[in-house]
């Protein structure tokens, strides 16, 4: 029993001075075997321990200096962690900063793309407004041209001159009266009268062809704007079946008349097959 009492009172003085150690007091270099050996004394006369041996003073010597390793150990490995953990934050703060970088240059490079869309899509859209302007030019250009279109008379006619035959000789000169109306429009020529009247000024194309059966004659046929021979046309042949054919422009004022005569003397030959033909219509307004 009084062994185990100094063996307790020993462990008591050993966990004081590790104590002692940890919180910058007395290091096991400071402890002396006289201080221990006075503590053990202590327990010694409170114990009534009369006899130690040398061993256990050993065995108590080599406790201090383990616990001692110990402490310094824990120490040291406290310091290595700490170390250590810095050293992973500094790795984990590089490689979140290189991140971080990468993470910027990507979007500079979206921020100039995205400057680069824009600009393409304000490009289109400039090119869009102009080809909405030149549309809707181009839209009140067709719809001027409908308007004038639409204003302009329709002039145009084509005529035979009878299903009858021969026409003529006669003794004076006559107005070719064009019996059939193939095509009349804005009804500008009088089967009655064989005159034709612009109803607008502008400028008119006229074409007629003439047919005489007669052998060894002068075939003749002219055009007249109102009483004035403008187109004289003639031909010789000893054959039978010739025709006469020409054609111009003229200009004329809105009343203005053309017509085709027959002078004294000539005939022409007429029937269903039209032979004879008397064509013209407006070029355009002036």
């Amino acid at each position: 029993m009084r062994r185990a009492a100094a063996f307790l009172a020993l462990l008591l003085c050993l966990y004081w001075t590790g104590a002692q150690g940890e919180s910058g007091g007395l290091t096991g270099n400071d402890i002396t075997q006289t201080e221990i050996q006075s503590e053990i004394l202590g327990v010694k006369s409170t114990s009534d321990q009369t006899n130690i041996t040398p061993d256990i003073w050993a065995e108590l010597k080599e406790l201090r200096d383990m616990a001692i390793e110990h402490s310094v150990e824990l120490r040291n490995s406290k310091s290595k962690i700490e170390k250590l953990e810095q050293e992973k934050l500094k790795i984990e703060s590089a490689d979140m900063m290189a991140r971080l970088k990468i993470s910027e240059h990507v979007m500079e490079e979206l921020k100039m793309e995205n400057t680069d869309l824009l600009d393409r899509v304000t490009s289109f859209e400039d090119k869009n407004k102009v080809l909405e302007a030149r549309m809707t030019v181009s839209e009140n250009e067709v719809e001027e041209l409908k308007r004038q279109n639409a204003d302009q008379p329709k002039v145009a006619f084509s005529l035979g001159l009878t299903d009858s035959g021969t026409i003529g000789p006669f003794n004076t000169d006559i107005t070719l009266k064009f019996s059939k109306v193939i095509t009349n429009f804005g009804q500008v020529y009088s089967p009655t009268t064989g005159l034709f009247t612009a109803p607008v000024r502008g400028a008119y194309y006229f074409s007629f062809t003439t047919l005489d059966g007669r052998n060894n004659v002068r075939r003749e046929v002219h055009l007249y704007h109102n009483d004035k021979r403008v187109l004289n046309s003639h031909n010789y042949s000893a054959h039978s079946s010739e025709s006469v054919s020409n054609s111009l422009v003229l200009q004329l004022e809105k009343g203005d008349v053309v017509y085709l005569v027959l002078p004294a003397g000539q005939s022409v030959y007429d029937s269903a097959e039209d032979f004879t033909s008397f064509n013209g219509f407006l070029l355009f307004p002036l």
